[in-house]
């Protein structure tokens, strides 16, 4: 039988912060899931730690990759669930229930294209840091990410058959281009503005590789939603975060 959902976790050299993503996932009172580590042979303890968590729903495999975009896609070609989560190393569900409420919104929604929620941003430690700068709207459309990523990538649950693969033509923000194609395909989207969905860890990829990410992220929001838009959009953001910048400054 299909499981509702595939939960996809991408790891190199992942072994201090892997084992709560893991009890994170193992800790859920729903369990129509299926979870694969896609590993991109490290040469850590990465998987002796996937080893020391044993579970009926997951499955190890570890290779080369070339990148964090390339191990999702071998991820989602390995998984047969119906809806798509991508969870990686250090990120965790915010608790217990999170796959059951995600499950019962599905339900009662008719099969939704996307369901998501908002994020928490949490430490190496998994210690709280504070919520993200970004929250998610209360209706989330294709319109939406006109104005960036206002969904995390790790709280945007994506029906299997209306996504794609990752465009690896992108290093450190195929994430946002892969959600605004799953929005084109979406009838209906969920969300559970109120309630926060996933811990999500403060230094990943696209964190380590700020400047860069912003760029591809330009050129593929002037892809999707006009360069003249764009350039005027980018405008706005930088005063913004300029006034962020000058209030952090007289606190």
């Amino acid at each position: 039988m299909t499981p509702l959902f595939a939960i996809i976790t991408a790891t190199y050299n992942a072994g201090p912060t892997l084992g709560r993503t893991l009890d994170s996932i193992d800790s859920q009172t729903f369990t129509d899931y299926e979870h694969i580590i896609v590993d991109g042979a490290s040469r850590d303890n990465t998987l002796e730690i996937a080893g020391a968590h044993p579970s009926p729903h997951r499955r190890v495999v570890s290779e080369p990759d070339n990148g964090i975009y390339d191990a999702m896609n071998k991820g989602i070609g390995y998984t047969s669930g119906r809806y798509l989560i991508f969870l990686n190393a250090g990120d965790k569900f915010h608790d217990t229930g999170t796959l059951q409420l995600l499950a019962d919104t599905i339900a009662a929604n008719n099969k939704p294209g996307i369901v998501y929620g908002q994020t928490n941003i949490v430490d190496n430690d998994g210690a709280y840091i504070g919520p993200r700068h970004l929250s998610a709207p209360a209706q989330l459309t294709l319109q939406s990410f006109a104005d960036g990523m206002l969904v995390c990538h790790q709280a945007f649950v994506a029906l299997r058959r209306i996504t794609g693969y990752y465009n690896l033509k992108y290093r450190f923000s195929a994430d946002y281009d892969w959600c605004i194609r799953c929005l084109q395909h979406s009838r209906k989207n969920v969300g559970l503005a109120d309630t926060v969905i996933i811990d999500y860890l403060s230094e990943g990829v696209t964190t380590r590789n700020h400047k860069a990410s912003l760029r591809e992220r330009f050129w593929i929001m002037a892809y999707y939603y006009g360069f003249i838009p764009t350039f005027l959009r980018h405008i706005r953001f930088i005063v913004r975060a300029w006034k962020r910048k000058r209030q952090a400054q007289h606190k």
